[in-house]
């Protein structure tokens, strides 16, 4: 799964560049806080195996009016951080690599 580059972010950490993506809208699951943020994020010299981070926070264009904190670049930096030192090697390719944040079982605090 290529990540696409319109609307994509570029982020280098520990000098190698990356870019990440976190969708506009959110999807029904996330707009009705069901569940919580996700995005995306893959190597931007060479994609191969696709990070998919899911947050611990609701979406920020939830429909519940749930407020969010946005994700951070320095948030992505740790994530690929943490999802490197788990094992995801994003210059193979493979099945997209799952970091889950820890959460509460409501993203939106219902």
């Amino acid at each position: 799964m290529a990540l696409g580059k319109k609307g994509s972010r570029r982020i280098v950490v520990d000098g190698v560049a990356y870019r990440w993506r976190l969708r506009r809208r959110p999807t029904y699951s996330q707009a009705l806080c069901w569940s919580p943020c996700t995005y995306a994020v893959e190597q931007a010299d060479r994609p191969g195996t696709t990070l998919v981070v899911t947050t611990d926070r609701p979406h920020g264009s939830n429909w519940v009016g749930r407020p969010s904190v946005p994700v951070l670049p320095s948030d992505v930096a740790d994530h690929i951080r943490t999802a490197l030192g788990r094992g995801w090697t994003p210059d193979r390719s493979g099945s997209p690599f799952q970091l889950d944040l820890p959460s509460s079982d409501d993203p939106c605090g219902l």
